[in-house]
């Protein structure tokens, strides 16, 4: 992957701020295809309620998030295996720009129906420091703001930056950094949610 402008915003503002977010960083037609994709799955019931924790502390907490989810793997879907291809040459700028020892990506649809939510949280895990970037790319189109569904990022000194969730948005994040929740949404909300990942450190804290 050749270095461009994007690129160049991408890892400054990750180095200065922590995230950063880019528009129209995807194909159109992609973005659509994915879109389809996961309403597709959606509506065949291949979308599963997400969970919270890891190993044996995963559990269902309707309380805390509401949405429903399904990890991505090659040969899914076309336009699947075009958005993890070009998910790898991100890693592959991360590691060259950044030097993040990133060794590998994990992704999945995220889809929330009218009225769910997630609570504030952080996206590393208390025992592992094993995911690096979060990124979250949004498929919503005609998105307007009544609809509510925006991303908190919670930033110093009590600030916050709400995002909307914008078809081909894309949200990059440091994971043990930036705290952020998903407000309440008044319609349908699909994303593909991600993470930049190394062979982390486990702990038993």
């Amino acid at each position: 992957m050749n270095s461009s402008p994007q690129h160049d915003r991408i890892c400054h503002d990750l180095v200065s701020q922590g995230w950063t977010v880019i528009d129209g960083y995807f194909e159109p037609e992609l973005i659509k295809l994915l879109a389809d994709e996961c309403h597709r799955q959606q509506q065949l019931g291949l979308l599963q309620a997400a969970r919270i924790g890891r190993l044996e502390q995963n559990r269902a907490a309707e309380s805390i998030r509401g949405d429903q989810i399904r990890w991505l793997e090659s040969g899914m879907a076309p336009c699947i295996d075009q958005f993890l291809a070009q998910i790898e040459a991100l890693r592959s700028l991360f590691n060259r720009r950044l030097y993040l020892g990133l060794e590998e990506c994990e992704n999945h649809f995220a889809y929330y129906p009218a009225g769910a939510f997630y609570r504030k949280h952080l996206d590393r895990f208390q025992n592992s420091d094993s995911r690096v970037i979060s990124s979250v790319l949004y498929l919503n189109p005609d998105w307007v703001s009544e609809h509510g569904g925006e991303l908190r990022l919670h930033l110093e000194e009590g600030r916050y930056e709400d995002i909307e969730p914008v078809a081909n948005r894309l949200v990059l994040f440091i994971s043990a950094q930036i705290l952020h929740e998903v407000l309440p949404t008044t319609v349908e909300r699909m994303s593909l949610t991600g993470w930049f990942r190394r062979h982390g450190i486990e702990s038993s804290v």
